[in-house]
């Protein structure tokens, strides 16, 4: 069987019977050896009695969610190719015909692109079409080099053996995320075509929610990237940080008669430097785990990331700037001493003090972030050996 048009339900009665309907039309106009397989996840308003009088193949799917009901779907589906929509009406599912196309000339996934292809006057909620699709999709671009101008169009066709060979596991609406991103992360190819969104047909509210919906998507785009999560950000934290604390660390500089930079500057660069190298360094760790477990691919550079940054190499760093902090901190103990233990000139020994302090507490996050990466490394099986 060459395609699958697989529709996730729940009470959709309003509107099922005309998606099917467009659906099998497609089908037999074009002469595609096909089949409609509906998804359902938990309906008691009709819906099922409605798919199957229609001849559609329906699907139980007991696990709520989106993903959840997508993904027994596409495990079920008899067709080499698939093509997801939902089964509200906004989808022309008459229309297909681009999508098999793309799907037959090679591509993993083909995506619809809504902005291209028309949106309907009141079809999509003016905070999703000029805010949380444009930033998401965005952001997707940004963060994986998608091709992709609507990250989030419920209309999409794939290789069935493509997807499942990803093991997506997400149950919710960012199933719609998780799919193009593993899609791309695992070399997949990816063409957009042209859509139309028409105002969906049911009387009562969507079951996507703006602000929830769209976190998780958020939330799935940067658990997916520790670059943009974590390294990015932390390293501008870092060097920040650095620039404040070598500029500050032998006295005060004046910007202009009116600025100067001092100590309390200091303070902050050497708090930046604390934050920003706890940050990249939960970035490298972060990403040698999603690269040994399977979650993000073994690249040649997480390979070298994995064969470099070792825990004893770790160690040895740490306890350069262990020592070094020591020392900074001997020779404020030997000032303090030399005064008996009395009052120390007020800010005389800041300056060493912190950067003593500093060097002290890096020491400390490369060691026990070292040991953390480590942990996260031992098999499951007690057999503590190194993932390899």
């Amino acid at each position: 069987m060459e395609l699958t048009i697989l529709m996730p339900c729940l009470n959709e009665a309003e509107t099922l019977a005309v998606c099917i309907e467009k659906a099998d039309s497609f089908i037999k106009q074009n002469n595609i050896v096909g089949e409609v397989v509906i998804a359902d996840n938990g309906s008691t308003d009709g819906s099922i009695d409605i798919a199957e009088s229609l001849g559609a193949r329906v699907v139980h799917v007991p696990t709520r969610g989106y993903g959840a009901a997508l993904q027994k779907g596409i495990e079920e589906a008899k067709g080499e190719f698939v093509i997801m929509g939902d089964s509200d009406d906004s989808y022309d599912f008459s229309n297909l015909m681009p999508y098999v196309e793309q799907l037959r000339a090679g591509y993993d996934l083909v995506m619809g692109n809504r902005f291209k292809g028309g949106i309907a006057k009141g079809a999509m909620p003016f905070l999703h079409k000029y805010l949380g699709n444009p930033v998401l999709s965005f952001l997707g671009r940004l963060f994986f080099k998608i091709p992709v101008g609507d990250f989030h169009c419920g209309l999409r066709g794939f290789r069935r053996d493509s997807a499942l060979s990803l093991g997506l596991t997400t149950p919710g609406m960012e199933y719609a995320s998780e799919l193009v991103v593993r899609m791309a992360l695992a070399g997949g190819s990816i063409k957009e075509v042209p859509t139309t969104l028409s105002k969906d047909g049911r009387s009562r509210p969507p079951h996507l929610n703006t602000w929830q919906d769209g976190w998780r998507h958020l939330r799935f785009l940067l658990m997916f990237s520790p670059r943009w999560l974590f390294f990015y950000p932390s390293l501008f934290i870092l060097l920040l940080g650095v620039i404040l604390t070598v500029l500050l660390a032998p006295g005060a500089v004046s910007i202009t008669p009116n600025i100067t930079l001092d100590i309390h500057s200091m303070i902050v660069g050497c708090f930046c430097v604390l934050v920003g190298l706890q940050g990249v360094s939960f970035a490298i760790v972060a990403r040698r785990y999603a690269a040994l477990r399977g979650f993000l691919p073994f690249t040649n550079q997480v390979r070298y990331l994995v064969d470099a940054v070792t825990l004893e190499r770790v160690l040895i760093v740490a306890a350069v700037f262990f020592i070094g902090g020591l020392g900074g901190l001997a020779y404020c103990v030997s000032n303090w001493f030399s005064v008996h233990l009395g009052a120390l000139e007020y800010g005389s020994l800041v300056r060493v003090l912190m950067l003593a302090g500093t060097s002290v507490a890096i020491a400390v996050q490369l060691a026990f972030t070292s040991f953390l990466a480590e942990i996260l490394e031992i098999k499951s099986n007690n057999s503590y050996q190194k993932v390899s």
